[in-house]
């Protein structure tokens, strides 16, 4: 029988360090730049700055639409009289929904080039789903909206990522551009969810808190427009020779890929979390978007502090912090009041991880012109364990506690090895 062409072939093991190797230089291209800068360089840096915190307000009041909807919603599907599992079915499929549906907006973005049209019919449909909410009397018909809201986001993310990368060589990194960017959007997240809060506390009900989402809704379609009329081409920011990537994906991607659909996999939706709250009495209902709220402003801090840690000191931030994240569960499921506060904080700075460190990791991999493809297909896959994950924990939860709380734990730490694996194989093209 012929031998196989093993993995660790000399061609196989030199593409490999290749495409480590172009990473590396890429990260180093933006993190030494010794060489003064010119008054060229100096203005780009001013416009690429200033792009980056507009994309970060109108972020700011997306989050505040739907991260103040999606604080309440594990406690508005239960008064709709959904259980558990439909919990984590109708927040699962949204979110597999969403994150499969930028495989789609992502090629659709590369191949037609339509970066901001498709960006501007993402934010519609979602900014119109959430306070749509408020009209709602029946969990089905709140589950549409729910999985609408995710398609929007779906739709806008990945050509709204590529455009703030192509500002990463005049802000000093990837890691920072995508913390800068999470810390305002997630400012947001603060904000919306202490809103609602103070809505339901006044004696008034979910409908009339989703009602009053439409005000943050309709800023962030201002901004939106702004951001496209002021800077129209935002790909100009990128300019030089580009590195050496490869015509196909690197094999890097996909094993990082695989690391970060664990983490996805053990990762509660808040819903679910707020279900639990809400079901057990451990923290009552106008604590519950409270406590979403910090866990959001712990996301934000996080991010951008992590996001520059990432920039000069690659996967060992990553790594250390998934160990940490896994916490989580067993804090918020069987904690009381501050424990589950504790747990709340932990599971926000995880969500800062996701939201700053993933996608920054994946930007230096990828070629600028298949960089909206790859977010693409990076999420997609996210999202299916995702998926896979609301729903396994939601039955899980309904039928016994602990399993539901092992099974977050022992996915996102399975993911640690493989992140050590990549962590690995940049520090050895780092070394060549």
């Amino acid at each position: 029988m012929a031998p196989k062409s093993s993995a660790c072939s000399p061609a196989s093991t030199s593409s490999r360090s290749n495409e480590a190797r172009a990473i590396v230089l890429n990260q180093r291209e933006l993190a030494q730049r010794a060489a003064p800068p010119d008054s060229g360089s100096l203005s780009l840096q001013r416009v690429a700055i200033r792009f980056v915190l507009l994309i970060g307000v109108l972020s700011f009041f997306a989050d505040f639409t739907y991260e103040g909807s999606r604080s309440i919603l594990g406690a508005y599907l239960l008064v709709l009289s959904a259980n558990a599992a439909v919990v984590g079915v109708v927040t699962g499929l949204g979110e597999m929904l969403g994150y499969a549906f930028r495989l789609v907006s992502g090629r659709w973005a590369d191949a037609t080039g339509k970066f901001w049209p498709i960006t501007i019919f993402g934010y519609v449909v979602q900014m119109v789903s959430v306070p749509a909410l408020a009209l709602t009397q029946s969990w089905p018909a709140a589950a549409v909206l729910i999985i609408l809201e995710r398609l929007g986001k779906a739709t806008r993310n990945p050509p709204r990522d590529v455009m703030l990368s192509h500002a990463a060589k005049h802000v000093g990194g990837y890691g920072l551009i995508f913390g800068i960017h999470e810390a305002m959007d997630q400012a947001g997240a603060v904000v919306g969810p202490l809103v609602v809060a103070a809505v339901l506390a006044s004696q008034a009900n979910y409908h009339e808190a989703f009602a009053v989402l439409v005000v943050p809704a309709v800023l962030n379609l201002c901004f939106v427009a702004a951001a496209r009329w002021l800077y129209p081409r935002p790909e100009d920011l990128e300019s030089g020779p580009p590195a050496d990537y490869g015509r196909k994906l690197p094999s890097i991607f996909w094993v990082y890929l695989a690391g970060s659909a664990l983490v996805a996999a053990g990762f509660a939706d808040y819903p679910l979390i707020a279900y639990h709250f809400s079901k057990t009495q451990s923290v009552s209902a106008h604590w519950t978007p409270i406590f979403y709220a910090l866990a959001m402003s712990v996301s934000g801090a996080s991010s951008l502090a992590f996001g520059r840690l990432f920039d000069r000191f690659g996967f060992g931030v990553l790594v250390t912090l998934t160990v940490i994240a896994a916490l989580f569960a067993p804090l918020v499921f069987l904690g009381g009041f501050w424990f589950a506060l504790v747990g709340a904080a932990l599971w926000g700075m995880g969500m800062g991880v996701h939201e700053s460190i993933i996608p920054a990791a994946v930007a230096p991999m990828i070629a600028p012109d298949r960089r909206a493809s790859a977010f693409g297909l990076f999420t997609a896959g996210y999202g299916v364990a995702w998926f896979v994950r609301s729903a396994v924990i939601g039955f899980l939860y309904d039928a016994w506690l602990p399993a539901a709380i092992a099974f977050c734990m022992i996915t996102q730490l399975v993911a640690v090895p493989i992140f050590v694996l990549v962590w690995r194989r940049q520090t050895d093209a780092a070394a060549r």
